[in-house]
């Protein structure tokens, strides 16, 4: 269950636009589930409309008119030229929730809706349970979303009873933690960002909304993680990577430490707008959080020289995002060799081979592992698909094993090898005539198969069943229907695993699939890699005797 909050001062127009028919014309059945007993008594669940709409507005604003109470909130601004950001007060009466499913869960009643709207506000501190005077709230129910999502409203005056204000603080975090609990006591799917620490941000309806509105097959935020994962992999430093954002069409902007225009301690993308549009400019932490810059960092090499070409580099997108130029332009202007195909394959294979001595305990290698093999296939993508394809859908299910929390993160350990020069050489390599290409591609997507594979394999060691799956679904679907694009890979390639195989598809998919459940069957997925808990951490070769790739 995802809550998405808003705050606002026009409790008339929330309520109207809850009772109408929706921007494309989707409600249905507008009725209210949930709320102020007084409410309820009047209006019941009967159908609403615009004069009842006004009526609910003007009863749940009655305390804030009585006390005439004035809550503010500030909101910021930025110039989209300077990127200098202003701030300025407005009313912030009016707290309103939406508490949406994911589609596949299906429809509840609305005495389930009734009684987790119910929960959701006594758990938030708006009604008497709190101790304090109540606010005066509804839940308002009205059919499916554009997208198929049951999902229910709750509407708030923030200003209490006896004319007191409620506190706000920290709601979205708590929002959070409420709907986790709320989760496991209703039944509900548990939303696996939330209860494993995934990263994955959701998607807000104004974001669907905008995507509708340019006729976009994504929202900007996903196009946006694509491009960043692909140009933070192909960079060996951070001013490489500002560079690469900037030679992907994005503006990008820094935020300097306070005080500071020598310390950089994150940054900004954005989409570039159309003719008299402001960007919508999304922090790297918003993206995914294996993207904020602390995080980015830990995978590249720390140096008193890269430090400094990266602040020049960010000092001139600072100057202005729309225009900037690289300082000091760098590989990422290069067209690699034809003849580096084979050695950068190779190289992923080299770390394919070192992943057997990494136990399978330690996440945050493994997690660096993930983002660089997720950060390939969105390279590959960024060239070759002019729409997210498979290879786009692949980065963004292998980076979902790639998020951890702050503390459980650390640098990328030196002697790892790395995946820059093969999401390069996927990102800018030149047409190669006579399907040389295309033969060079198969056996890197071999490569990058058996590293989805190793992440595979770790999953399912450590018991993480759920993950496995959808690694293992990944594999069978966007995998295999990349696989089949390109030509068979010879038997005679100098790796014996493929020395009895003609393609990249039946050696992959068999190390995919041994051991699992199959598809539909609902059987966990067992973990066939040790027998018997070790009494140290063991490495995927450790707990497979027979150390295949």
């Amino acid at each position: 269950m995802m809550p998405n909050i808003r705050r606002g001062g026009a409790m008339g127009g929330l309520m109207v636009y809850l009772a109408g028919g929706g921007r494309s014309n989707e409600h249905e059945e507008q009725h209210l589930v949930a709320g102020d007993s007084a409410i309820m008594a009047q209006h019941g669940y009967s159908v609403l409309d615009r004069d009842s709409a006004l009526l609910i507005a003007r009863s749940l604003d009655a305390p804030r008119r009585a006390f005439e109470v004035d809550v503010l909130r500030t909101v910021k601004d930025s110039d989209p030229v300077t990127g200098e950001v202003t701030s300025k007060r407005v009313a912030g009466d009016v707290w309103h929730c939406s508490l949406s499913l994911r589609a596949e869960e299906g429809q509840l009643s609305d005495e389930k809706w009734g009684a987790i709207a119910e929960d959701f506000a006594n758990r938030m501190g708006f009604t008497e349970t709190s101790g304090k005077a109540p606010c005066r709230w509804v839940a308002v129910r009205h059919g499916l979303s554009t997208n198929g999502n049951d999902h229910v409203h709750i509407a708030v005056s923030l200003v209490r009873e006896d004319g007191t204000k409620a506190s706000t603080h920290n709601d979205f975090r708590k929002a959070q933690d409420v709907c986790r609990d709320l989760e496991r006591e209703y039944g509900l799917e548990l939303l696996e960002s939330r209860s494993q620490g995934i990263g994955e941000r959701g998607v807000k309806p104004a974001e669907r909304e905008r995507a509708t509105r340019t006729h976009s097959v994504e929202v900007d935020a996903h196009k946006m993680e694509r491009t960043v994962r692909a140009a933070a992999t192909a960079s060996v430093d951070e001013g490489e990577f500002v560079r690469r954002l900037r030679r992907g069409g994005v503006l990008i902007r820094p935020r300097y430490a306070a005080g500071r225009d020598d310390v950089v301690a994150g940054y900004s993308v954005a989409v570039r707008p159309r003719a008299g549009e402001k960007p919508i400019w999304y922090g790297g932490g918003r993206l995914a959080r294996d993207l904020t810059l602390p995080r980015l960092r830990e995978g590249w090499p720390d140096s008193p020289e890269g430090a400094q070409g990266a602040v020049d580099e960010w000092r001139a997108t600072a100057k202005n995002p729309w225009q900037y130029r690289p300082v000091a332009p760098g590989r990422e202007e290069m067209t690699p060799a034809p003849e580096m195909w084979q050695q950068y394959s190779d190289e992923i294979g080299q770390l394919r081979k070192q992943l057997r001595d990494v136990p399978v305990t330690d996440r945050a290698t493994w997690a660096h592992v993930a983002r660089e093999t997720s950060g390939v296939f969105a390279a590959w993508s960024q060239r070759v698909e002019v729409t997210p394809g498979p290879l786009a859908q692949a980065s963004r299910e292998l980076a979902r094993s790639a998020h951890l929390r702050a503390h459980q993160s650390r640098p990328k350990p030196v002697h790892l090898g790395s995946g820059a020069n093969a999401a390069m050489i996927l990102m800018q390599a030149a047409a190669v005539a006579g399907g040389q290409e295309s033969m060079a591609q198969a056996i890197m997507l071999r490569q990058l198969g058996r590293m989805s594979v190793a992440i595979l394999d770790m999953h399912t060691a450590v018991g993480d069943a759920r993950r496995a799956e959808q690694v293992t679904a990944m594999m069978r679907n966007q995998f295999a229907a990349v696989s089949e694009r390109l030509p068979a890979v010879p038997s005679t390639d100098a790796h014996p695993a493929s020395r009895t195989q003609t393609t990249a598809v039946p050696d992959v998919m068999r190390r995919a699939t041994e051991g699992l459940a199959a598809p539909g069957s609902g059987s966990p997925v067992p973990n066939t890699l040790h027998s018997s808990k070790p009494k140290t951490p063991a490495t995927p070769r450790e707990r497979d005797g027979r150390g295949r790739e």
